[in-house]
C-alpha cells in the first residue's frame, strides 16, 4: 500500500515538474523576443522619432508619426466596420442557436477564421484595388482597403466572442424579460447586450488587438505611403507596413526605424491584451 502511494506521489510530482517546464518553455521564447525588441527599438525612439515622418535613406533622423496616424486610422474604420455586424450576428447566434440559419452562419464564421490573413489580402486586392476590363478599381489603394480586409479578420472574434458571451448568461434573464411583456427585440437591446457588455468589449478589444500587427493584407491594399496622409481614400502607411519595408533595407538608419516601430508596435498591442484580460477578469467575478 505504501509503495503503491509512494507510486502515485512520484507520478503527481513528475507530472508537476513536466507541466512547469513545458510552462517554461512557452515563456522563454516569449521573453527573449520582448527582451530583443526592447533593446533594439528603445535607443530610436525619441519625440523627433514619434512626431516627424520618414526622411531620405542616408539622412540621420526621421520617424513615424505618418505610420502611428494611419494605423490608428485604417484600425479605427476596421473596428467601424466589424463590430456592429459582429456584435449582431454573434446576438443572433445565441438567441436563435437551433436554426439553420445558425448553424450555417457558425459554420462560416469558424471557415473565415482559418483563412491566413495574406489570402485575404489578395482576396481584397481582387475586389477593391484591381481593375477588370472596362471595370475600374473600387477603391484601388487606400486606407478603406486596408481597413475593409482587417475588418473581415476581425468578424470571426467578434462573433464568436459575443456568442460565448451571451450564451453564458441564464435563461432567467430573458424569461424575466419575455414575462415583463416586452418584445425580443427589446429584451435584447436592454437586458441581455448590457448584462454581457464586458464581454463584448473583451472581444472587440481582443480583435482590434489581432489585426494591428497584420502586414499581409496591408501590403495588397493600403499599399504604404511616405507622407503623412489622413484621407482613407488615398494609400495610407501603418505600422506592420513600415517594419516590413524598413527590415528588409540595407540602410541602417531604416532598420532602427524598423526596430523603433516594432517597438512602439509591441507596446500598443501590449496594453491592449493588458486591458482584455483586466475586463475578463471583471467579467468572470460579475458572472
Amino acid at each position: 500500500m505504501k509503495q503503491e502511494i509512494s507510486y502515485r506521489i512520484f507520478k503527481s510530482s513528475a507530472v508537476h515538474v513536466l507541466m512547469v517546464l513545458l510552462a517554461i518553455g512557452c515563456v522563454v521564447p516569449l521573453l527573449a523576443i520582448i527582451f530583443f525588441i526592447v533593446k533594439s527599438g528603445i535607443s530610436h525612439i525619441d519625440l523627433d522619432f514619434m512626431l516627424h515622418t520618414e526622411r531620405p535613406p542616408m539622412v540621420a533622423g526621421g520617424g513615424i508619426i505618418h505610420a502611428l496616424l494611419g494605423s490608428f486610422i485604417v484600425v479605427g474604420i476596421a473596428a467601424i466596420l466589424a463590430i456592429p455586424i459582429g456584435v449582431l450576428a454573434g446576438v443572433y447566434l445565441s438567441e436563435y442557436r437551433h436554426t439553420k440559419l445558425a448553424s450555417a452562419t457558425r459554420l462560416a464564421v469558424d471557415v473565415l477564421q482559418g483563412i491566413p490573413s495574406i489570402v485575404i489580402g489578395v482576396i481584397a486586392y481582387m475586389w477593391l484595388v484591381k481593375s477588370s476590363g472596362t471595370r475600374p478599381a473600387i477603391l484601388g489603394h487606400s486606407g478603406y482597403s486596408g481597413s475593409i480586409a482587417l475588418a473581415f479578420m476581425m468578424l470571426p472574434i467578434i462573433i464568436r466572442s459575443t456568442e460565448e458571451t451571451l450564451l453564458m448568461l441564464p435563461d432567467s434573464l430573458r424569461e424575466a424579460g419575455l414575462a415583463l411583456g416586452l418584445p425580443m427585440y427589446k429584451v435584447i437591446l436592454t437586458i441581455i447586450l448590457p448584462c454581457g457588455f464586458n464581454g463584448i468589449i473583451t472581444g472587440i478589444i481582443l480583435a482590434v488587438a489581432r489585426v494591428a500587427g497584420e502586414t499581409a493584407p496591408l501590403l495588397f491594399t493600403a499599399f504604404g505611403n511616405s507622407h503623412l496622409a489622413l484621407n482613407p481614400k488615398e494609400p495610407m502607411e501603418t505600422l506592420p507596413h513600415i517594419i516590413y519595408k524598413y527590415a528588409n533595407s540595407p540602410i541602417p538608419n531604416w532598420q532602427g526605424t524598423a526596430w523603433g516601430a516594432a517597438l512602439v508596435l509591441l507596446v500598443w498591442v501590449f496594453f491592449l491584451n493588458i486591458i482584455t484580460k483586466l475586463l475578463t477578469a471583471r467579467w468572470k467575478v460579475q458572472l
